[in-house]
């Protein structure tokens, strides 16, 4: 019973600070503009959870719970299809083969990106940019 409480009070403040959230969200999507149009992913890697709390100020599991209510998804969710749609964009606008690709976007390993780009679309970066050309 007293775990319930807790909870209860804990996702109470999700809801009483609605405009204070939609901030953060949006400060969010700014930090992640940001972080690519500075080119940090070339020698930080993909932004991670932990730097984007720290960041806005506040614990990775806070912000992931803030997007979770806000959104319906988590904050690797938010930075994965972010990365995606950078991707598709960069599929379709260049010449360069998936993997250099997959380094510019600050993956380590382009077979992770790969996986990543999959699961999102449902086609591999080869055939996403096959079948839109």
């Amino acid at each position: 019973m007293l775990l319930n409480y807790c909870v209860r009070f804990y996702d109470r403040q999700f809801y009483t600070r609605t405009n204070l959230n939609k901030d953060i969200a949006g400060n969010f999507k700014k930090l992640l503009k940001e972080y690519y149009s500075q080119n940090k992913q070339i020698e930080l890697g993909i932004p991670t959870v932990k730097y984007c709390g720290e960041a806005l100020n506040i614990s990775a599991k806070y912000l992931s719970d803030l997007l979770r209510k806000e959104t319906g998804q988590g904050t690797q969710d938010h930075i994965h299809q972010y990365i995606i749609e950078k991707a598709k964009n960069k599929l379709l606008n260049s010449t360069k083969s998936a993997s250099e690709i997959a380094y510019s976007l600050g993956f380590e390993y382009p077979q992770y990106f790969s996986k990543i780009f999959k699961k999102k679309t449902s086609m591999s970066p080869n055939e996403y940019r096959l079948n839109l050309n």
